[in-house]
This record gives structure tokens, C-alpha cells and sequence, in this order.
């Protein structure tokens, strides 16, 4: 499974963050420890920009995390998946290191067919798998980036978003993930004009409150 359409496109997105970690300045044992440690690309760039701006280490840490914590639902959801009744909580606690969109999404589809006490094995090999497949790819294309045009670095790292949308909207079993994901794409542009710096925010904030809404109406009216 990491060997796949969307592990081919992650990786492809790897491969503009390594001309954007070299733009930075950091070094090719920088750049390579950064994806094993902070793993989420989205993450990961917040970082380069926490260090372009001479941002302390404190609020480098706290920016990161602050990216980080659209994370926490995504585990939620996937723990029980993995959880069999023997699973030890450590064992969880270090799997989910390797969620972000592709390696979820990818579980997500797939962990329903794998047994209940090979779930955790199984999301084992395919996190670690991703995550050091793309530390590869970045050492490569840290070490290439001087002969590849700033152009297809940037068209290959706009990629992922587009995955994601796409990933996320096939994946979604209740229509509320649906409302969620357009209402984002509609209201986030809007508020970039109205509140810039807290679009995101309010977009998420805004949406998942109504697709939350929508959600409850909708399973009441089943029920009804």
C-alpha cells in the first residue's frame, strides 16, 4: 500500500519540501532528520518558516504544534480501529507518530480487511514504510535540487493538497465530511479577505460547526 498512487504522490511532495529545506538553509542531515521526526509535511514547513523568521525555539515548538493538533481527530478516529484487546497502550502511542492524511487515509480504507491482532503490525509497516521511503527521496533530492527547475519543485508540492481533498472526499462515510469539505473550500477564500491570519481557523471552526449540525439533523431524522 505505500508503494501505491497516493504513496507516489506523497513522495512527489517530498520532493518540493527538499528543494524548500535547501532554500532555508538547513543541512541534508537537517532536512532528513526533520522527516523522521516531525513527519507531517504540513508541520514540517511551518518549522522552515518558524526558522526563516528567527523565531525562537519555544515558539518554533508551539507553532508546530499548533499545526499539528488537526492530528488529534485522525488518531481518535483510527485507534479504536487498531485497538485488539490484548494492544498495548504504548504500542498506540508510538503508531501514532506516523498518522498524517496519506498513512490515515490509506488505514482507514484497508484496516477493516486486515485481522484484529495484525491491524497494528499492518499500520506498522505502512507508516514506517512511508516515513522512511520519503526520508529517501529527500536525501536524493536534496543532493539533485541544484539541477531541477524551481518550477517542477513547486507543481509537485501543490500535489498533495489536491490529493488530499480528493483522498479525504472518497473516504468519507457520512455526508457531513462532505458538507465539511465544501463549506472549507468556500469559506476559506471569504474569510482570507475578511480575516486574514485566522482564515483557517474560522473556516474550520465555521464548517465543522455547521457539518457537525448537519450530522445530528440528519441521524434525527433517521431515527424519526
Amino acid at each position: 500500500m505505500a508503494f501505491s498512487v497516493p504513496g507516489l504522490i506523497l513522495a512527489s511532495a517530498f520532493i518540493g519540501f527538499a528543494g524548500l529545506a535547501k532554500e532555508a538553509g538547513l543541512t541534508l542531515a537537517q532536512t532528513v532528520f526533520m522527516v523522521g521526526m516531525v513527519w507531517a509535511l504540513p508541520a514540517k514547513v511551518v518549522l522552515i518558516g518558524a526558522i526563516l523568521s528567527g523565531a525562537s525555539l519555544p515558539a518554533a515548538a508551539f507553532a508546530v504544534a499548533l499545526s499539528s493538533i488537526r492530528l488529534a481527530p485522525m488518531v481518535v478516529a483510527l485507534v479504536p480501529e487498531m485497538r485488539g484487546p490484548k494492544t498495548p497502550r504504548w504500542v498506540l502511542y508510538f503508531l501514532s507518530h506516523f498518522v498524517a492524511v496519506t498513512s490515515w487515509v490509506l488505514a482507514m480504507e484497508r484496516l477493516r480487511g486486515v485481522p484484529r491482532d495484525m491491524r497494528t503490525s499492518y499500520y506498522a509497516g505502512l507508516g514506517s514504510t512511508l516515513v522512511l521511503a520519503n526520508m529517501v527521496v529527500v536525501a536524493v533530492v536534496y543532493v539533485l535540487a541544484d539541477s531541477m527547475p524551481p518550477a517542477v519543485s513547486a507543481a509537485l508540492f501543490m500535489l498533495t493538497p489536491m490529493y488530499f481533498l480528493t483522498s479525504l472526499w472518497g473516504s468519507a462515510r457520512e455526508r457531513a465530511g462532505h458538507v465539511a469539505m465544501v463549506l472549507g473550500i468556500v469559506l476559506g477564500p471569504l474569510l482570507h479577505v475578511v480575516v486574514p491570519g485566522f482564515d483557517l481557523l474560522g473556516a474550520g471552526l465555521v464548517g465543522g460547526g455547521i457539518a457537525f449540525a448537519f450530522h445530528k439533523l440528519s441521524r434525527r431524522r433517521a431515527s424519526a
